[in-house]
C-alpha cells in the first residue's frame, strides 16, 4: 500500500503535512487536491508526496480526489514549502496561492443546538456564552462564532460538542469558479450554402433573411443571447429547424483584455548603458548555469528600464520560454501591459485582484495551456502557472506592496522570486530608480548583480536610437518661511505661480499629497475633544464627496456632528488636508481647470484606472490630483510641473522605514515630470528641508540617501544588518490583549535564556500602532538578530498571534 502525504486545510493550519493511506480505487498524484477525514470533519487537502512508509503506525483513507488532475507542479510544491517553513505559515495557505482562483474551498463547520443543550450543566463563562449566541441563532457558521467571540470560542464549542450540548456538522462547498459554458449558433458542415439556397428559394422573414446573412457573412459562431435579442427568437429557431444551423454549448474565455487593441512598434535602438545590460540578461538566459542569475537595475527615472525588461522578454521568447513582469500596484498595469502588448501582440496575459473571479479563471487557464508568452500582474501573478519558465521581471522592486502584510502567508515577492528562480533556473531582472536598501545591500555584496543606468533617455523617437535626457529640476520650498511671509494657504508662493505658468502653456501638472479626505481630523476648539473612530484608535478624515467622517482603517463611516460631542459646543473646525481639499483648492484658484483625482476614493477596480490614466494621457484634464498612485511607472510626456504639496506626510511615523519611504515617494513623483520633450520642474513643500530623506530626494541623490541610511540602520542594528520578525495579538478585550502578549514575552524571554540565544533580541510588548484596529486591541513585540526564528522554534506560538516574518512596516 502506498500513502500521500496531505497537507490539510485545517481551520487552525498546519506547516506539516498527515499520512493518508490511498484506497485501491482512488488514484492521485502529487498536485492533486483531495478531501479527507480529520477528526471529526471532512476537509480538501493537498498531496505534497507519495510514500512507501507513513508518519505513524495507523492511518485512515483518502476519502475522494476532489481534483481530477494536479493543479501544482512538483516545482510548485517545492516552492510552497519552502514559503511554509520560510515565512512559518500553514502549508495549505502557501500552496493556495498557487492553485486557481476559486479553487480554495473549505468545509463550513455548522453549530446547532444538541440534546443536551437543556441540560443543567456546569459551564464555564465563554461555553455559556457560546451556548447563548448558537440558541439565539439557531446555527451558526463556527467561523462567525470565532468571528464574534474570539478565536477561543472553537474550542469551547468543541468541548459543547462533544458533550452533547452542541451538534457540529460539516458542510462542504463547491469552487466559486468554474469554466464558463455559454450556448451559441453555428453552421453545420455545408450550412453557408444550404441557408443562401435557402434564401433564394421564397421571401423571408426580414429578421430571419439578416440573421442567415450574418451567420454566412462572418462564418463563425453567434451567441445565441445575442442573436435571440437582436433578431428575436422566432427566427433563431426559423433557422435551427432547417437543418443548417444549430446551437452548441460551448466553452467561453473571459478575457480582460477583450476589445482593447495595442499598435505594434518596432523595439527601439538601445543605448550603449542599456544594450551593456542587456547583453549581461540574455547570456544568463541562455545559459542557466550562468552567473550571476538576478540583476537589480539601478537606474534614475526615465532611463529606459522598461526597455531592457522588454528586450530580456524577447530574448527569453526567442530561446522557448516564458517570463513573469511584476508591477507593484494594479494602477500601473494598464500601460505595462500597453507597453508589453505593442511589442508581443497576443501573447500577454493579466492577472492580478481587480479581474473579476472568472477572468483570473480563465486567464490561469490559458497561461497554464502555454498561451501567452507573458504574464503581467501584481505580486499574487508571481504564481501564476507558467510553463517553461526563465525570467522574471520586478518594476517598482522597491515598493512595499510586493510584500503581503494582511492575511498568511506574508510574503514578500521579491525573496519568493528569488527562491522561485533557484527552483526553475529561471533569472531575475529588477528594478528601481531608489531601490529598497536591502536589496541595493544586497547587489553591493551578495548573490545579486548591481547595474547602473544614470542617464534618463528621451521618449517618442521611435526605432532609432533614443537621446539622453536632463531629470526634472527639483525646488525645495520651505513652508515656515511661507507662513511669515504671511502666506497661510495650501500652496506656497512658487507653486502656485508654476500652476498658473503651466495652465497657460498648455502643459500639465501633477499634484501630489500621500493623505485621502479633504481634512486629517475635526477637533473642538474649546475643549480639545478630536472625532475619532469608534472601533480604532485613529482619528475620523473628512470626505466632501460623501459629507462624511470616514476613518481609513476599518471604513466606518458617521455624519458630521454640528456641535461637540464633548461640551456641546459649536466650535469644531477642520484640521490638515487631503487630495479633496488640493483638488478643491485648484478648481477656487484656477476656475475653469480640468482637475481630475487619482486615490483609492475616486478609483477603484482595474478599469477605472485605466480609463483616469488614458484620460490624462490623452489632455482631457490639466492637472492631476492624486496619492502614492501617481508616483509609480507612469509615463505622461506632457506633464512637465509636479508639485509635492507636503513632504512632511509619513515623516513622523513610528517606523524605522519612514525615511526610505519619504524618499523614495519623493523621488519618484519627481521622476514623472519632464519625461517628454519639454523640461520638467518640481517644487516639493516641506516643514523639514533639512532632514535627510527630503534634502537628497530634492537633490534625486540615492548614493548619499543610501549613505546616511545605512548608518543610521547599522547604528540602531536594523535591516538589512539584522533581520525582525513582528509578533501581534489582537482581542476584544484590552486587558486580554495585554495579558496575553506579557505571557507569552515572559515565556520568550525564558526560552532565550533556556538556549543561550542572547543575539536575539526582544522588544515589547507594547501597543501597536494604531493601538486598536476594527474594534481589537493589539500589542505587538519584535525579535531581532541575525536569525530570530530560532528563538521561535523553541516555542509554541499560542493561538491568536500573528507571524511577519521580514515586516515591511512596524505601524
Amino acid at each position: 500500500m502506498r500513502y500521500a502525504e496531505v497537507a490539510v486545510d485545517a481551520p487552525a493550519g498546519f506547516a506539516r503535512t498527515f499520512s493518508y493511506s490511498i484506497p485501491e480505487d482512488i488514484s492521485v498524484r502529487p498536485g492533486q487536491l483531495v478531501r479527507v477525514p480529520f477528526g471529526a470533519q471532512r476537509l480538501q487537502g493537498m498531496v505534497f508526496s507519495l510514500e512507501d512508509t507513513p508518519q505513524v503506525p495507523q492511518t485512515r483513507d483518502i476519502l475522494a480526489a476532489a481534483s481530477a488532475e494536479p493543479l501544482l507542479t512538483g516545482e510548485q510544491l517545492r516552492l510552497a514549502t519552502w514559503i511554509s517553513g520560510y515565512y512559518m505559515c500553514p502549508l495549505m495557505d502557501a500552496a493556495a496561492l498557487m492553485m486557481p482562483p476559486g479553487r480554495r474551498v473549505r468545509s463550513r463547520a455548522i453549530l446547532s443546538l444538541g440534546n443536551r443543550a437543556d441540560d443543567d450543566l456546569s459551564l464555564s463563562p465563554l461555553q455559556q456564552r457560546v451556548l447563548d449566541y448558537v440558541r439565539g441563532r439557531g446555527q451558526v457558521d463556527e467561523t462567525r462564532l470565532a468571528a464574534a467571540l474570539g478565536e477561543s470560542a472553537r474550542a469551547s464549542a468543541a468541548g459543547l460538542a462533544r458533550r452533547g450540548v452542541l451538534d457540529r456538522h460539516t458542510e462542504e462547498r463547491r469552487p466559486t469558479t468554474r469554466p464558463l459554458r455559454r450556448k451559441r449558433l453555428r453552421l453545420t458542415g455545408d450550412g453557408a450554402q444550404g441557408l443562401r439556397r435557402w434564401l433564394d428559394e421564397a421571401e423571408r422573414n426580414e429578421r430571419q433573411a439578416a440573421l442567415a446573412r450574418r451567420l454566412i457573412a462572418d462564418g463563425a459562431p453567434l451567441l445565441l443571447s445575442e442573436a435571440n435579442e437582436r433578431y428575436g427568437s422566432y427566427a433563431v429557431n426559423r433557422l435551427v429547424d432547417t437543418g443548417w444551423v444549430e446551437k452548441e454549448d460551448a466553452a467561453f474565455e473571459r478575457d480582460p483584455l477583450a476589445g482593447r487593441s495595442f499598435q505594434t512598434v518596432a523595439p527601439p535602438v538601445l543605448t550603449p548603458e542599456q544594450e551593456e545590460v542587456a547583453k549581461e540578461i540574455r547570456a544568463a538566459l541562455a545559459d542557466e548555469s550562468a552567473s550571476p542569475r538576478a540583476f537589480l537595475l539601478q537606474g534614475v527615472t526615465g532611463s529606459g528600464k522598461t526597455e531592457v525588461y522588454l528586450d530580456a522578454v524577447e530574448e527569453c521568447r526567442r530561446l522557448g520560454r516564458r517570463a513573469i513582469a511584476l508591477v507593484p500596484e494594479i494602477a500601473l498595469t494598464h500601460q505595462t501591459i500597453e507597453r508589453f502588448s505593442a511589442r508581443f501582440p497576443g501573447r500577454v496575459a493579466v492577472l492580478h485582484s481587480g479581474l473579476a473571479a472568472g477572468e483570473r479563471f480563465d486567464q490561469w487557464r490559458g497561461i497554464r495551456r502555454g498561451d501567452y508568452d507573458v504574464v503581467i500582474g501584481t505580486r499574487s501573478a508571481l504564481f501564476a502557472p507558467q510553463p517553461d519558465l526563465g525570467l522574471i521581471v520586478i518594476d517598482e522592486e522597491h515598493d512595499w506592496n510586493y510584500k503581503e502584510a494582511n492575511v498568511s502567508p506574508r510574503y514578500h515577492a521579491r525573496d519568493v522570486a528569488m527562491k522561485l528562480c533557484e527552483l526553475s533556473g529561471a533569472a531575475l531582472v529588477m528594478g528601481s530608480a531608489t531601490p529598497d536598501v536591502g536589496t541595493y545591500y544586497m547587489g553591493r555584496r551578495g548573490p545579486i548583480a548591481l547595474r547602473h543606468l544614470p542617464h534618463r533617455v528621451r521618449s517618442g523617437s521611435g526605432p532609432a536610437r533614443p537621446e539622453q535626457a536632463p531629470l526634472a529640476r527639483v525646488a525645495l520650498v520651505d513652508m515656515k518661511e511661507e507662513l511669515r511671509a504671511g502666506n497661510r494657504g495650501m500652496f506656497s508662493r512658487g507653486l502656485a505661480r508654476a500652476i498658473e505658468r503651466n495652465l497657460a502653456s498648455g502643459e500639465q501638472t501633477i499634484l501630489f499629497l500621500n493623505r485621502r479626505g479633504a481634512a486629517s481630523f475635526r477637533q473642538c476648539r474649546r475643549c480639545g475633544f478630536s472625532l475619532r473612530c469608534r472601533r480604532c484608535d485613529v482619528s475620523m478624515a473628512y470626505h466632501t464627496n460623501l459629507d462624511r467622517l470616514l476613518c481609513h482603517y476599518c471604513g466606518d463611516r458617521r455624519r458630521a456632528p454640528q456641535k461637540c460631542p464633548s461640551c456641546l459646543s459649536f466650535q469644531l473646525s477642520y484640521y490638515g488636508f487631503g487630495v479633496q481639499s488640493v483638488e478643491e483648492e485648484v478648481g477656487r484658484l484656477f476656475p475653469g481647470t480640468r482637475v481630475a483625482r487619482w486615490d483609492s476614493d475616486a478609483v477603484s477596480g482595474a478599469r477605472a484606472h485605466a480609463r483616469v490614466a488614458e484620460s490624462f494621457g490623452s489632455g482631457e484634464a490639466d492637472v492631476l490630483v492624486g496619492t502614492q498612485m501617481v508616483t509609480k511607472g507612469l509615463h505622461f510626456p506632457s506633464v512637465t510641473l509636479v508639485g509635492v504639496v507636503s513632504a512632511d506626510v509619513g515623516l513622523n511615523v513610528p517606523d524605522f522605514r519612514a525615511g526610505e519611504r519619504a524618499f523614495q515617494l519623493l523621488c519618484q513623483v519627481a521622476g514623472r515630470a519632464g519625461r517628454g520633450e519639454n523640461p520638467g520642474t518640481v517644487i516639493v513643500q516641506t516643514y523639514q528641508p533639512d532632514n535627510y530623506a527630503v534634502s537628497a530626494a530634492a537633490a534625486q541623490d540615492y548614493q548619499r540617501f543610501y549613505r546616511q541610511e545605512m548608518a543610521h540602520r547599522y547604528a540602531q542594528a536594523n535591516p538589512p544588518y539584522t533581520k525582525l520578525i513582528r509578533l501581534v495579538y489582537s482581542h476584544l478585550n484590552a486587558q486580554t490583549a495585554e495579558g496575553a502578549a506579557r505571557r507569552f514575552a515572559r515565556a520568550l524571554r525564558e526560552q532565550r535564556e533556556a538556549w543561550g540565544l542572547s543575539d536575539v533580541e526582544l522588544l515589547g510588548p507594547t501597543p501597536a500602532y494604531p493601538a486598536r484596529v476594527r474594534a481589537r486591541y493589539r500589542w505587538q513585540m519584535l525579535l531581532r538578530g541575525p536569525e530570530p526564528r530560532r528563538l521561535l522554534d523553541t516555542v509554541a506560538v499560542p493561538n491568536g498571534w500573528t507571524v511577519d516574518v521580514d515586516p515591511a512596516t512596524l505601524a
